[in-house]
């Protein structure tokens, strides 16, 4: 369960960035660089290690250095890591951060429920806030809970999940984090048995908590996903697509920054911010 406590220091909140050289990380570093509210304390990189984040990015030079691993980057005070690296280290960055008394925002994708109740246990027993979320674009977060409220009125719905062909995660963690919430509301109503499914029972999809996702890995999609909910003689559909640019993650991410500091817990999706009663 979400604890929210009161935050009184005026003081910027320094952050350390986990792929600071990569996609979303980069333009998250030019935009903590400028801004009064945040100041940027660490940037971690395993390429370039030992130079200056900001004559990596063609930016004037800024004092913090990439280093390769988190221990590293800790030596300075820090507030926040915020992870945009890969499924493969991410749980561990997210762990140790914690055990450093480090609050956690972690945008990486591929990470499993269990995964999240293992993050969600140590920031428990850290006091400390986590925010996770596949997906930190504003709007993606909107056809979220909208796609929640549906299931709540439509029983039965399937997924569909878009995404570049190199993607290495499937489903995406956009999707996999949609599909283990709507287990809140209930499982899919399937007309047909699966395991009766004549043919390759694989091209139903694959059952994430109660619901079949179907992942399409191609050229020309960035990250995409839609909700479909069907209903006898009609249909409705609720789709995201993102472009080809990051800075939809942006806004998002630093909206998790601002309110991790003054949560305990763990808190999975963007849309629990947006739409937190206060």
């Amino acid at each position: 369960m979400l604890n929210q406590v009161s935050q009184t220091s005026a003081e910027p909140i320094r952050v350390c960035i986990a792929g600071a050289t990569g996609w979303v990380g980069s333009l998250l570093v030019r935009h903590i660089l400028k801004s009064s509210e945040f100041t940027l304390a660490g940037a971690i990189a395993r390429r370039r290690a030992g130079e200056d984040i900001g004559a990596v990015l063609g930016l004037s030079a800024t004092g913090v250095y990439l280093t390769p691993s988190l221990d590293d980057a800790l030596k300075r005070p820090t507030d926040v890591l915020v992870d945009y690296t890969g499924p493969d280290s991410v749980k561990q960055r997210a762990l140790d951060a914690l055990r450093h008394g480090v609050h956690a925002v972690i945008g990486t994708s591929g990470l499993s429920a269990s995964d999240l109740t293992e993050i969600e246990t140590e920031a428990a027993m850290s006091n400390l806030g986590v925010i996770a979320a596949g997906n930190f674009s504003i709007t993606a977060a909107l056809a979220k809970h909208f796609a929640m409220f549906a299931a709540r009125h439509v029983p039965s719905w399937e997924l569909i999940d878009y995404g570049r062909a190199d993607k290495p995660d499937a489903p995406s963690g956009t999707t996999r984090e949609l599909a283990e919430e709507l287990a809140g509301i209930g499982p899919s109503q399937i007309g047909f048995p699966l395991e009766q499914t004549h043919g390759a029972k694989e091209a139903r999809g694959a059952n994430i908590s109660g619901t079949q996702v179907h992942s399409v890995r191609l050229p020309g999609f960035v990250s995409s996903f839609e909700v479909i909910f069907g209903l006898a003689d009609e249909r409705l559909t609720i789709r995201h697509d993102s472009g080809n640019g990051a800075a939809p993650y942006v806004s998002g991410t630093l909206l998790a920054v601002r309110k991790v500091t003054g949560i305990r817990g763990l808190v999975r999706g963007l849309d629990r911010m947006l739409f937190a009663k206060e």
